[in-house]
């Protein structure tokens, strides 16, 4: 059984805003969102950077009751989820206690803020710091089972802990439920809550921009001038859903998802490998039915790393043969880890619906070992496309493509 698949709903909460509006005004208006973290006072750390939200504010029917077992991380996961199923029409549909709605999301770790308290046990011999919700708030599945508690969902829930790419391995898992009709509906996508910890992941890998003292200038992907990441926060939530249903419900749909391919190196835990990385995007390109050249657009997953880079732009310079448009959002609001994938999905969705393409930001002259594509800069670019494609890659070597189709 192979059903067509649509997205009715996004929601989204990130430096650069809390609704998706705000999200893409943003990305018109061309604006970085990274500053200096005077907050972050740990020897040792190199980079000061980061891209915070530092204007979110919780929603007020959120009750105590609600949010014991969330932590940040989970908050702004069923935030975005919340906005996402309202603007599916949705939020008091009785299909999502059904059965047939079921949820995918993943963010690359739990809680910190949860972890500390529970190893404090450890750390401090005693169990003072640990109640009954810790664990709930620092496990690896936390956001889909707080987003599947809270909107009372019995369908299927699908952890995706694949740290960068937690959010599109999320939307594929999503997409095939679907698809193969195991599922209707799925609240699909990812979180990140920033941790200083998150940082010093990179750092020790001297993977981090060290720009401090001009933070709106980093990170800067493709760059042959780059340094370095930047990490970001947020959530990205899309709904998916089958298209005979949303289409009897009068729904609006924003996209149609049609290719979805997922692989792994099965090499080396962080050095990512350009061949099986294009694997991964042809894998997408058959499961769509289309030719390469169809696609009009890629969203690189453009990190700002050297390796990450280079390997990404040969992945598809081989496999489209040609020089195809790419950017990279990762310029505006950093790496948001766990949320990149469900973000850049829902900004590729909305850039494709606009005939307008964001320049990826800091982008002053492309490294010469990335391979020969179109890097969009500048203003961006105008464009009309059927097709676009959005990248991301994770720490595992962990490969993931998907496809959405204008509707």
């Amino acid at each position: 059984m192979d059903r067509r698949v649509v997205v009715t709903g996004m929601g989204a909460v990130t430096a650069m805003g809390s609704t998706v509006e705000d999200i893409f005004h943003s990305l018109k208006q061309k604006k970085n969102f990274v500053r200096v973290m005077d907050e972050w006072n740990i020897e040792g750390l190199r980079t000061k950077l980061a891209a915070p939200i530092d204007n979110f504010v919780q929603p007020s029917h959120y009750s105590r009751k609600n949010t014991r077992s969330w932590g940040r991380v989970s908050l702004l996961a069923v935030t975005a989820s919340e906005n996402a199923l309202i603007d599916a029409g949705l939020l008091n549909d009785a299909v999502l206690t059904s059965g047939r709605t079921g949820v995918a999301y993943g963010s690359s770790s739990g809680s910190i803020d949860a972890v500390c308290d529970f190893y404090s046990v450890i750390n401090n011999n005693t169990v003072a710091n640990v109640t009954s919700s810790t664990y709930i708030k620092m496990m690896g599945h936390t956001c889909p089972v707080n987003i599947s508690v809270y909107f009372k969902l019995t369908g299927r829930l699908i952890p995706t802990g694949t740290a960068c790419t937690s959010g599109s391995l999320a939307i594929g898992n999503a997409y095939e439920a679907i698809k193969y009709g195991h599922q209707d509906i799925m609240i699909a996508g990812g979180a990140e809550e920033l941790s200083p910890t998150q940082a010093v992941v990179f750092d020790t890998l001297f993977a981090t921009s060290i720009k401090n003292d001009s933070p709106k200038l980093t990170p800067s992907p493709y760059d042959i001038g780059r340094d370095g990441l930047v990490i970001g926060e947020g959530a990205g939530t899309l709904i998916l859903e089958e298209y005979e249903h949303a289409k009897a419900r009068g729904a609006t749909i924003y996209a149609e998802v049609i290719g979805f391919g997922t692989n792994t190196d099965g090499a080396h835990i962080t050095q990512p490998n350009k061949d099986t990385m294009g694997k991964a995007l042809q894998l997408a390109i058959d499961c769509a039915g289309i030719a390469a050249s169809d696609i009009g657009y890629v969203n690189g997953h453009g990190t700002a790393t050297k390796q990450g880079d280079v390997a990404e732009t040969q992945a598809v310079r081989h496999v489209f043969g040609k020089t195809v448009p790419i950017s990279s959002q990762k310029s505006y609001l950093g790496h948001t880890l766990g949320a990149c994938g469900a973000l850049e999905s829902i900004m590729s969705i909305q850039m494709m619906n606009t005939d307008w393409y964001a320049p990826t930001l800091n982008l002053i002259s492309v490294d010469p070992d990335c391979a020969e594509l179109e890097y969009i800069t500048g203003d961006g670019k105008t464009m009309s496309s059927s097709y676009v494609m959005n990248n991301n890659f994770a720490f595992g070597g962990i490969n993931t493509s998907l496809i959405f189709k204008r509707v």
